[in-house]
């Protein structure tokens, strides 16, 4: 068993999960809820898929339409925060992050490594949340102009364990991730 007291293994435990979540479509990690504020100053929080977790450069990237609110939102104020619950390891990881929009050729290695089923989710027309006349009043072609990647530079992670005991440690990029525990 590690150490509980270990903040450099809590701090790999976190980024662990994370990658698993990548590589495993079935890790509660795979899809975290991404939150943001819209341009009229609103919460908005939807559930995206973790496609890369890279611990050495404190990344997280997801993909999206570049016609989605959640872009919008991300052009006005580049800031995210990631919420992953892990239940059987009984523990919360909350990231807060910088966020790129990278389109276009910088990210053709990328769509090319989307399965042709799911392209479909980067063309919605009309865009993503314009309204309908009824239900299914839409069209989702493959659009290669409107995938996007979102890379999130962690600035901040967050870290909860609810164990008998509960453990909470903060991890700051601007500290060099020392490692910092706080009351949970």
């Amino acid at each position: 068993m590690t150490d509980p007291n270990d903040l450099a293994a809590f701090w790999a435990q976190a980024w662990q999960h994370l990658g698993r979540g990548v590589a495993d479509g079935k890790s509660p990690a795979r899809y975290p809820t991404f939150a943001t504020v819209s341009p009229d100053g609103m919460p908005e929080v939807r559930t995206v898929a973790l496609r890369r977790a890279d611990s050495a450069a404190q990344v997280l990237e997801v993909h999206t339409d570049i016609e989605t609110p959640k872009v919008a939102a991300l052009r006005q104020t580049p800031w995210a925060s990631l919420h992953v619950w892990l239940a059987r390891a009984d523990l919360q990881i909350r990231a807060t992050a910088r966020v790129d929009i990278l389109t276009g050729p910088q990210v053709q290695a990328d769509w090319d490594r989307v399965p042709a089923a799911s392209r479909v989710s980067y063309g919605t027309n009309p865009v993503p949340g314009a309204p309908i006349d009824h239900v299914f009043a839409y069209d989702k072609p493959p659009d290669r102009d409107r995938f996007a990647v979102l890379r999130c530079h962690v600035a901040k992670l967050d870290l909860v364990h609810l164990g008998a005991r509960h453990r909470r440690a903060v991890f700051e990029r601007d500290t060099d991730w020392a490692g910092q525990w706080v009351a949970p």
